[in-house]
């Protein structure tokens, strides 16, 4: 168990190295984000300036290595550094050159001046809570839908779920968000009570911050289409497999009723496809709400990764995909702790 999970351990660090790699070098190596800020007719001087404050006048290679080490939670600073930075140092040893441990330390950001780390934190909770109530919508109705299409195959409620599942895989996200957008906040606006845009968060100038939770309606339902449809499709297929099964027919042969047999026997055996799809797609919605949340004007991370792309903000840009692709190794990691949870056959390799 130790060694698969030093295994997992070192692949996840391999794949997050990759990824450093790779976002590093398209958004710092492949041009000057100081020209790209200022334009090609800025002031000399000025470019300079920006590029020492950044540390965009070192060799390339020097670039790198010393983003690596921001990143690393272990690492050697000198005094000077360390005053000059605003990272979180959990531990310091030394006194000129010191080591440190640190939380990953993701720079500030080019545009407000803020620690990336604490704009990152602070969309990071309406994020996780959207892409929550998302996924709990789409697997509440999907292994609902599925189960019902698999006990009623061939009817017409087999055959509406999968024109449904259908229509759900096939909309893009960005298509589907319009349309609930319109016909929820606008045309059935006074039946619903709900915006087209809007956030967790608003800030008034008498109350100060009030939390909305009728804000999130309309975007979860939007970013759970595609996963409720994959979930009803997958639920279906397998529950279709179990109940075929020989342990399935001594079941009923018992005298339990439908619902017995599918709570008790056939459910449990026919969800680590499902599983599979649920854990996987929970990393998928982090990718799908910078859509979803741009649309509704949901003030998360994916606004904010967008919004910084735009204004050419690359800490910020390279701070939240880094954070999404971590995110992605740690749900992997907790998709196959629940695969032997579920069914004590699997052994995690």
């Amino acid at each position: 168990m130790v060694q698969a999970f030093l295994k997992k351990v070192i692949y996840g660090l391999g794949v997050m190295l990759g990824v450093v790699v790779l976002v590093f070098f398209l958004f710092q190596g492949l041009g000057d984000p100081t020209r790209l800020m200022i334009g090609q007719t800025g002031d000399q001087k000025t470019i300079q300036q920006m590029q020492k404050e950044w540390g965009l006048d070192k060799p390339l290679h020097q670039q790198f290595f010393h983003y690596l080490k921001d990143l690393s939670p272990i690492a050697v600073y000198s005094s000077s550094e360390l005053e000059s930075s605003n990272m979180s140092v959990i531990y310091s040893v030394g006194s000129e050159n010191r080591l440190i441990i640190k939380w990953p330390y993701l720079r500030s950001s080019y545009q407000s001046k803020q620690p990336v780390a604490s704009l990152i934190t602070s969309a990071l909770l309406p994020t996780f809570l959207l892409a929550g109530v998302a996924m709990l919508f789409a697997i509440i109705i999907g292994i609902l839908l599925g189960c019902v299409a698999a006990i009623y195959k061939h009817t017409w409620i087999d055959r509406a779920s999968i024109m449904v599942s259908v229509l759900g895989i096939s909309a893009p996200s960005f298509f589907i968000g319009l349309v609930v957008a319109y016909l929820f906040g606008f045309v059935w606006n006074s039946w619903t009570g709900l915006s087209m845009t809007g956030s967790l968060y608003e800030i008034d100038a008498i109350t100060g911050k009030t939390i909305h939770w009728k804000n999130i309606v309309l975007p979860a339902i939007t970013l759970g289409v595609r996963p409720l449809a994959i979930i009803t499709q997958i639920t279906r297929s397998s529950m279709l497999q179990v109940m075929e099964q020989d342990f399935i027919r001594t079941a009923y042969s018992k005298g339990l009723t439908t619902f017995q047999v599918v709570k008790k026997h056939a459910l449990r055996n026919a969800l680590n496809p499902v599983i599979t799809s649920i854990t996987g797609w929970f990393a998928e919605l982090l990718a799908g709400a910078f859509f979803v949340e741009y649309i509704f004007g949901w003030q998360g991370l994916g606004k904010l990764t967008v919004d910084a792309l735009e204004k050419l903000d690359f800490p910020v840009v390279m701070g939240c995909i880094l954070l999404a692709a971590a995110i992605f190794v740690v749900v992997q990691w907790i998709a196959d702790l629940l695969y032997a949870v579920v069914d004590p056959r699997i052994e995690i390799r």
